[in-house]
């Protein structure tokens, strides 16, 4: 069995067990069946038609993973993004509970010598996915993230919960333009996503998703100190859906956006893989060894990884899940009450949908 899908009324989760990515999630709202995650477009095509080297975890890109290490595994060695978004996973426990379905699922391989449970909960008539992941025991430190992508096929504004810096890293994704193309620039940094450096000179509004820019860009956006949950939301406008992305921001300091439109030139992508959005909320820098060592983030009093112990867990916790959006203007906000989800259109016109409110643990003191 490579999949697995567990249900609740209204909701559906698919799970590829070869590599722990969520292969498929639907969500069935107002006679509609939204599809808020991407596939990647050579996911089932013959393995010897694609790069030899290429790791498990490209080759079956979807939807969204747990990365640990973020980015390169070079303190202990893994493909990139770590075992966890390359090898298989188990079911533990699949049944329903009340009112929806809880499923856990545990990575064969052990990271850093700690075992990694999945817990995945569906609650009826709630659009979203809840889920946790569990380091037990381990030494060392371990950096995460999650790997939420979405794709668009005519673009979209994106919102944010308060950010107070955004700053991409000192090279672009593809500084070859042989191979590929990127408009930001590198090394930057901003207080104003609407205001980011280009590197050909002037700005750009992160916010507006062009599907004519074709590029591949990477950026950290670090939470500012607001009190409440971290959210992204991307409201595709062909779609006419509202993609919601939320963390604990003591937990999940950092959201990485990956502009993936386009922009890489070789196999597999090829300029096929296109108005794809990465929202990787995590607690990182990029790479293992960055993430253990002296980086900018600290710097900034950002956390950038989990420490494991004998006889000790850590756990982190993030939500996905979209509703109907066809509001012309952007998003006005998101405002959470313990079993609601209000989404505020920019008109003042607000949809309150269910949601677990105490889920993300906010205000939970998280060790570092």
């Amino acid at each position: 069995m490579d999949t697995v899908t567990i249900t609740a009324k209204g909701i559906s989760v698919s799970l590829d067990l070869v590599v722990g990515h969520i292969s498929a999630m639907d969500i069935e709202a107002d006679g509609r069946v939204l599809k808020p995650l991407h596939r990647a477009p050579w996911v089932g095509s013959p393995r010897e038609t694609l790069p030899e080297s290429l790791p498990e975890g490209t080759v079956r890109l979807s939807g969204d993973f747990l990365c640990a290490p973020f980015s390169a595994s070079d303190v202990e060695a893994a493909p990139l993004h770590g075992w966890p978004a390359n090898s298989e996973w188990d079911v533990v426990e699949s049944a329903a509970i009340a009112g929806g379905w809880r499923a856990v699922f545990r990575l064969r391989r052990k990271v850093m010598g700690a075992a990694v449970d999945k817990v995945f909960t569906l609650r009826d008539g709630h659009p979203f996915l809840y889920q946790e992941h569990i380091f037990s025991g381990g030494s060392g430190a371990i950096s995460v993230a999650h790997h939420p992508m979405t794709a668009m096929q005519g673009g979209g504004r994106l919102a944010f919960s308060p950010k107070r810096v955004a700053v991409t890293p000192a090279t672009p994704l593809e500084p070859d333009p042989a191979r590929g193309s990127f408009m930001l620039a590198y090394p930057a940094r901003a207080g104003d996503l609407a205001q980011f450096p280009l590197a050909a000179g002037g700005t750009t509004d992160l916010t507006d998703y062009r599907i004519e820019d074709r590029r591949e860009d990477f950026i950290t956006l670090v939470e500012a100190d607001h009190g409440g949950p971290g959210w992204t939301a991307i409201a595709r406008r062909a779609e006419q859906d509202l993609v919601l992305v939320l963390k604990n921001p003591a937990e999940l300091p950092v959201t990485m956006l990956w502009f993936s439109n386009g922009g890489r030139d070789y196999a597999p992508w090829s300029g096929r893989h296109v108005g794809v959005l990465g929202v990787e909320d995590g607690r990182t820098a990029v790479g293992h060894a960055a993430s253990l060592g002296d980086n900018w983030l600290k710097h900034e009093g950002v956390a950038t990884a989990f420490a494991l112990a004998e006889g000790r867990s850590v756990s982190f916790r993030h939500v996905i899940g979209a509703v109907p959006f066809a509001e012309a203007g952007p998003l006005g906000g998101l405002e959470t009450a313990p079993d609601r989800l209000r989404v505020l259109a920019a008109g003042g016109a607000a949809r309150e949908v269910p949601f677990d409110g105490g889920f993300l643990r906010i205000g939970r003191s998280v060790p570092a």
